[in-house]
């Protein structure tokens, strides 16, 4: 049931170089269906300090964050949760009373991710990408117990740093694992590589699991191959609704149930 909005309704917004519909309308649609008296606005910036400013001053409820301001916005909050400062990014701010209060969803939704799909921590993970949702995986995984992992990078300072700060090993050069995880933008629709397969044919087909985290597509490149060569996927649908359902229980305190999430995230692909 729609709410009229009001003086009383209660803003969410996300930041991100490149918007997009997805929170838009997961959120959204759980207001309606859930007759919460919130409304959520994707946005964009050039000036992420005056944006933040803007969410302190206005009151805005809760801020996802995305790429390229995952880290900016750590010198601008008042309290970093765990989730977010062991990896140097946030993805999630809520404010509690001019307080913001960051933390990463990201993170807390591939542990889940990990946990559902029966991941064990004595198999190799292969992580490529060096940015803040590589940095939020790797993370996820290495306090899941995951000690033999590896960060793929083709920029080698990013790439070494982050996998010093996850006590990984680095290469420049793809090789075999059980987990291969691709945390970059190889295969996001719209993108320059919207058509590429972030890994090669021998790699998917060695691998127990395939992870994608890239949302849009549901159905990457590198998820198709992996169904293909009949090994298990996850995929970034999954990553965003989970996460996007933690940061819908921040803002509103209320928790979706799995059927309502699928419905949300069924909606924001659509």
């Amino acid at each position: 049931m729609r709410v009229p909005l009001s003086r009383d309704t209660q803003i969410c917004i996300s930041l991100s170089g490149r918007p997009s519909n997805i929170g838009t309308r997961f959120h959204n649609y759980l207001y309606d269906l859930l007759g919460l008296n919130f409304v959520y606005k994707a946005c964009t910036t050039t000036d992420i300090a005056a944006a933040i400013g803007g969410v302190r001053a206005l009151g805005i409820r809760g801020c996802s964050v995305s790429m390229p301001f995952k880290q900016d916005v750590l010198a601008l909050v008042d309290e970093v949760e765990p989730s977010a400062a062991s990896i140097h990014a946030v993805n999630t701010i809520v404010n509690e009373d001019g307080r913001l209060i960051a933390a990463n969803t990201d993170y807390i939704a591939v542990q889940r991710l990990i946990a559902e799909h029966g991941l064990r921590p004595d198999r190799s993970v292969l992580l490529y990408g060096s940015g803040g949702m590589a940095a939020a995986v790797g993370a996820a995984f290495r306090d899941a117990g995951f000690g033999r992992g590896t960060v793929l990078a083709r920029n080698p300072e990013t790439g070494r740093a982050l996998a010093e700060r996850l006590g990984y090993a680095y290469t420049a050069e793809e090789h075999g694992a059980d987990v291969i995880v691709n945390a970059t933008p190889v295969g996001m629709a719209g993108g320059p590589g919207a058509d590429d397969v972030a890994f090669s044919d021998a790699v998917i087909t060695g691998a127990q699991t395939v992870f994608d985290v890239v949302a849009m597509p549901s159905e990457t490149p590198l998820v198709r191959a992996a169904r293909a060569a009949g090994v298990a996927v996850i995929s970034g649908a999954e990553v965003i609704a989970l996460q996007a359902a933690e940061q819908f229980e921040r803002y509103t305190g209320v928790r979706p149930t799995a059927e309502q999430i699928a419905a949300a995230s069924a909606v924001s692909r659509a």
